[in-house]
């Protein structure tokens, strides 16, 4: 498939909107981790991830209209709204996922760290190392064992690691997951063998192989009991020290317990989706601004 996004359909030049704009370098925040070798050793940079009039369409259908969000580094950013809004086209926006629909088109900016991620000089597998993906359902690779479910990301980005090096990340990966203590005598065995929450961690721990500085996270908990579900939120916290996340949910009380940063999303009587408010998620709940978040966060309607 090609990187130049144009190319996946011949988008109106009133659908591009302004290619090329730069913005400035945002502040980088480091925070190097423990002490170890190889791989795993780097400081993390944590980066800040901009959508920047974002519209959106499958064929002729328009599904986000000039949404614009910045999702702070080391900050979660729940996106929240009614089913059909456009929160997981947005999402999928944000790593290069949309173009793998044939009819989809797009204008606007994703800028990581003030850098376009569409840009045709970048390749799209560079993309998708900085910005992982865990999706809605687990989906650990069948046939792989859960060692080998972790380090996959390596092999498709290129990256080449001694064994030792190896073996570390998959330690480090599935201890930041939160899976590590619960699989580290059975890393042979299937990863298909897992209960559906440990899947979803090894899915998470899968991501973290390739270091990425963006987690996108599409209704993760969805599928789990409510153990599973607060195992994951810790995750999320937890990795919030090193890797900025967003994350849609349907869930009022898990996006308050989890972020930090709150975007509610609506599309009504036919009009494409957009951003009604976002701000600090505590007075999105507490005191929004527009009475229809109000009425969202307290189950009204959606």
């Amino acid at each position: 498939m090609t990187e130049d996004l144009t190319t996946v359909e011949a988008i109106p030049e009133s659908r591009i909107g302004f290619r090329g704009i730069r913005l400035p370098s945002f502040t980088r925040i480091m925070r190097p981790e423990p002490a170890s070798n190889g791989l795993v050793t780097a400081p993390t940079e944590l980066a800040t991830l901009e959508g920047r009039n974002i519209s959106a369409w499958f064929g002729d259908h328009q599904v986000l209209d000039r949404v614009s969000l910045t999702m702070e580094a080391g900050v979660i950013t729940s996106l929240i709204g009614p089913s059909g809004c456009g929160k997981s086209t947005f999402l999928r926006i944000l790593n290069r996922m949309h173009e793998l629909v044939p009819s989809a088109s797009l204008a606007g900016e994703v800028l990581l760290d003030g850098e376009d991620i569409y840009d045709p000089a970048r390749k799209l597998v560079e993309a998708r190392k900085h910005i992982g993906m865990v999706f809605q359902k687990p989906n650990p690779f069948p046939a792989q064992s859960i060692y080998d479910n972790v380090v996959a990301g390596l092999t498709l980005t290129g990256t080449r690691v001694s064994r030792d090096e190896r073996d570390e990340l998959v330690e480090s990966c599935l201890t930041k997951a939160g899976l590590w203590k619960e699989v580290k005598d059975r890393l042979r065995a299937p990863g298909a063998g897992l209960s559906g929450g440990q899947q979803q961690r090894l899915c998470i721990a899968r991501s973290l192989a390739v270091r990425p500085r963006v987690l996108l996270m599409d209704e993760p908990c969805s599928a789990l009991d409510p153990t599973s579900t607060r195992v994951i939120e810790e995750t999320m916290l937890e990795l919030a020290d090193e890797v900025t996340i967003v994350i849609v949910t349907h869930n009022m009380q898990q996006a308050q317990r989890v972020s930090q940063h709150c975007a509610f999303f609506l599309a009504s009587q036919g009009t494409p989706g957009a951003i009604v408010e976002h701000g600090d998620t505590d007075a999105m709940f507490a005191d929004p601004i527009d009475p229809r978040t109000f009425d969202y966060v307290n189950g009204r309607f959606g």
